[in-house]
């Protein structure tokens, strides 16, 4: 697939949510995700939020789905989301119910392997219970206690076991990001390292200086398309 640009928006409200991702949409981003904190601060709100500030934008739930599978896929389907995350530690019945739901309404399915004891293990049997996308991803506390750790401790060899577009998360400079693509992840994705101060979930880059880096980094990754 050609790479794609996706900004993770890990804020706690809607109103700092929106203000990022308008910038983000002028400076040629792809892909919205509604992360986290932003979930956990303002729900589903969030996406029906984003869905009607920009109607043409796939939108991403990061839910990290773990157990009822069918009815958070259903929610923010119906709320606007093109695609919501399940954990690929989770049962693998909540991986086909939200498969399920994802195919009952026509949005896609991205299968995180956080904390996964066997990571390509983990992506495989995501893959074969019909996830559309598998993401890498080291987690914000585990790089806390080990800043060593990252998504290139499982990447390549991810990349080579699935066949489904693999994307990577978790530590990565803005350059790596950018060179994702390179390493067999077409999916980029920014979020914490750029706008979240480390300590508190809040933007800490100016407007300027934000839509300066995310026009860098799509020129950058868009060059790499074949």
């Amino acid at each position: 697939m050609k790479p794609i640009v996706q900004i993770s928006l890990d804020v706690t409200s809607i109103d700092e949510a929106l203000a990022i991702a308008k910038i983000a949409v002028e400076a040629g981003v792809d892909w919205l995700e509604a992360g986290t904190p932003l979930l956990l601060g303002e729900g589903l709100h969030a996406v029906a939020k984003l869905r009607e500030a920009f109607p043409n934008h796939p939108i991403i739930a990061d839910l990290k789905t773990m157990d009822g599978g069918y009815l958070e896929a259903e929610m923010m389907a119906k709320a606007g989301a093109t695609h919501v995350v399940v954990m690929g530690v989770a049962c693998p019945a909540t991986v086909r119910a939200v498969v399920k739901a994802a195919r009952t309404y026509g949005i896609k399915v991205m299968g995180d392997i956080l904390a996964a004891a066997d990571p390509v293990a983990c992506a495989q049997a995501l893959e074969a219970n019909g996830v559309d996308y598998v993401i890498v991803h080291t987690g914000f506390d585990e790089r806390g206690e080990d800043p060593a750790r990252s998504p290139f401790d499982h990447l390549h060899d991810v990349v080579k076991a699935v066949s489904v577009p693999v994307q990577a998360v978790g530590g990565l400079s803005i350059d790596q990001a950018a060179e994702m693509p390179s390493h067999g992840a077409p999916l980029v994705v920014v979020g914490a390292p750029l706008v979240i101060d480390r300590k508190e979930f809040r933007a800490s880059t100016e407007p300027d200086e934000l839509r300066h880096i995310l026009q860098q980094l799509v020129a950058k990754v868009k060059s790499q398309e074949v």
